[in-house]
Parts: structure tokens; C-alpha cells; sequence
């Protein structure tokens, strides 16, 4: 069992090593531990030695120039210099808070930019000005496009959080397909099978081997299959695809740069780097804020009070679940499964650090 701030400082200790600011570094750690604590275990620690591989092979810029290049008074394009996406993401989304601020809402693409966490950690970086914040990202191309055995598109999550009076604020994190690479990494680890919809072979056959990908296999779009829907569940993966990187300059479908290790990184991209992008939108830039709080808070009571199937579970709001663990663990501590604890070990030996 480990508390929050133990993988709070050793994270820490890993960023500086590999040779990122003091403030780059905290900002990288506090960005990734807070997929631990929020129950996204896919995307905390466990990727720990995924940014560890890549600045090894020269694919990580620990000391980024994080810069505007292009920018009106609600807009910008931020080059990330091949940053941490952990650190280049929170300073986006600063931006376009500091924009909102000034005309109401601001709205940032990134390019040259790299895996940067749990999307819902930086969407809820507005909620601290009362703003409505909003983040997507590409990501490696692992999602086949419906009826296709190739995969074109990432993950590509979708994060939206608003603000509310009484009531915990909405905060929906999800990705676009079926299930997030990470969670497919976690029953690697345990060695299990997935549930069938959620990949398929490299012909297009439905599979619950947690390995095929490695094998050629894809990841299916949300929804599964036609049937279900999978055609939205690509829309969506497309929609953040441009959003993020057709929009900013960076690259796009099957051309950004993987973050698993059993992709090849090809030399014919037509952008920069790996993409994000970000809203915020100032509440009082459409009703006083006040008003709108308290229209939130009946908007969540409303649909905690529908019916549910099993009276034993109560409707929740989306965001619900990750804050009932968040305050568990951070009272109770972390379990982390072997297998991620035997990489920990493995990077405190080879930084000379202690978990």
C-alpha cells in the first residue's frame, strides 16, 4: 500500500532525473499521479516507464521552449518543443484560461506535444476560476475505423468539466473507444482475457486476447461494432483527430507518434509531434455566474434522484466515481499491482532513487 504523496515524490524524483526544471517536474507528477488518484490506474504510474523509454530513445525534451506561435485574442497554436505532454498540457490550458479571462473563452491547439495523462486532470484545471473547461487529445494509432482491420485512429479522449454551486462539479472523461488502451495494458499485466467488443484481430475477427494488438489486432471505436453504434464511436475519434492535430499542425491518424513501444515511429509524418486541445469558457460570459450554479446543482439533483433499475444503485453524475475514490485513496492509500510495482523498482534502480 502506498499513500499519495509517496507516488507523488517518487514520480517527482524520476522527472528531475531525467533532467526536467524543478517546477516542470512537480507540475509532470502532480499531473500524473492524479490518474492513481482518481481510479484511472491505466494512466498513472503504470505509465511511469513509458516516458521513462521514450526520453531514453531521444523522444522526450525534458527542458521544452513551450511557446505561441500563432494567436488572436481567443485563440492560440502552442508549439510543446517535444515536451512532457504532462507539462505541456497544464501550461495549454493556462493559456486558455488566461484568455477566457480577458474576451470570455479561450481556445488552444497543440502541436509537437506528447502522451499527456489522465484528459480529464487538465479540463479540471478551469474549474478553479469557475470556468467550463475542455481538453482532447490524439493518440497513438491503435482504433480501427468501423469495417476496417487497420487501425487509423488513438484513443482520443474526450474531457469536459463544469463547474457547479453545491454540488461536485460534472466532470466527464472518457475515451472513444470501447475501452482505453490502458485498461487493455492492465489485464496484460494480470494476464486475462478482455471482454469480446472490445478488439479484434489483424483480419478483423473478434477477440479477447489482451495481446492482439501486438499481433496486428485493433481496438474497436465506442459502440463495438455497427450494430451498437461503432459508427458514432469513430466520429467522435475523428472529430478529436482534427481538433487536435489537423487544427494545430501536429500529426494526425495513422502518422502520430506511438507511445506503446511495438509501434514503429514512421519518418514520413506530415506534422509536428502529438496533439491536444483545449477550451475554457467563462461561466459569467453567458450568465451571471451565480444563476448558472444554481441551475447546475437542479440539473444534478434531477437526475440524482431518477429511478434506478436496482435500487441499490443510485444514478450517478459523471464524475462520481472518480471523486468517491479519489477521497478513499487519499485517506486509505494506494494498492498497486505487482507488475507495475516491479517497474517502479526497476526505475528506482536505475535513477538511484527510493520509492
Amino acid at each position: 500500500m502506498y499513500t499519495y504523496n509517496q507516488l507523488l515524490n517518487f514520480a517527482n524524483q524520476v522527472f528531475l532525473k531525467m533532467g526536467c526544471s524543478a517546477a516542470d517536474a512537480d507540475t509532470a507528477a502532480r499531473t500524473l499521479v492524479s490518474a492513481d488518484l482518481r481510479g484511472v490506474d491505466s494512466h498513472g504510474v503504470a505509465r511511469l516507464c513509458g516516458y521513462v523509454r521514450l526520453w531514453d530513445i531521444g523522444r522526450i525534451n525534458p527542458t521544452p521552449d513551450i511557446r505561441i506561435t500563432h494567436e488572436t485574442p481567443s485563440t492560440a497554436v502552442v508549439d510543446g518543443d517535444g515536451g512532457l505532454g504532462l507539462v505541456v498540457g497544464p501550461k495549454a490550458m493556462g493559456i486558455a484560461m488566461a484568455k477566457a479571462v480577458e474576451v470570455g473563452t479561450g481556445w488552444v491547439a497543440v502541436n509537437n506535444s506528447s502522451h499527456f495523462g489522465i484528459a480529464g486532470c487538465h479540463s479540471m484545471q478551469a474549474l478553479e476560476q469557475d470556468m467550463i473547461g475542455i481538453c482532447m487529445t490524439n493518440a497513438s494509432p491503435l482504433v480501427a475505423p468501423t469495417w476496417s482491420k487497420e487501425p487509423l485512429l488513438g484513443t482520443n479522449p474526450i474531457a469536459v468539466a463544469i463547474p457547479a454551486g453545491e454540488e461536485p462539479p460534472f466532470v466527464a472523461d472518457f475515451a472513444t473507444t470501447t475501452a482505453a488502451y490502458g485498461k487493455l495494458e492492465i489485464l496484460q499485466r494480470k494476464k486475462e482475457d478482455a471482454p469480446l467488443g472490445w478488439i479484434q484481430d489483424k483480419d478483423g475477427r473478434p477477440s479477447t486476447n489482451s495481446f492482439e494488438l501486438k499481433d496486428g489486432g485493433s481496438l474497436l471505436p465506442l459502440g463495438s461494432d455497427r450494430e451498437h453504434g461503432s459508427h458514432k464511436g469513430y466520429c467522435l475519434a475523428s472529430i478529436v483527430d482534427i481538433f487536435s492535430a489537423v487544427l494545430s499542425g501536429a500529426n494526425y491518424g495513422p502518422w502520430v507518434p506511438p507511445f506503446v513501444g511495438f509501434l514503429p515511429v514512421t519518418d514520413d509524418m506530415p506534422g509536428k509531434g502529438i496533439g491536444h486541445f483545449f477550451g475554457a469558457l467563462r461561466v459569467d460570459a453567458f450568465q451571471p455566474k451565480d444563476q448558472f450554479k444554481s441551475q447546475m446543482d437542479n440539473w444534478i439533483k434531477q437526475f440524482r434522484r431518477a429511478t434506478p433499475v436496482d435500487e441499490q444503485d443510485a444514478v450517478l453524475i459523471p464524475g462520481d466515481p472518480e471523486r468517491m475514490i479519489a477521497e478513499e485513496r487519499i485517506n486509505s492509500g494506494f494498492d498497486i499491482l505487482r507488475p507495475v510495482e516491479n517497474d517502479l523498482k526497476a526505475l528506482a534502480e536505475k535513477f538511484e532513487i527510493e520509492i
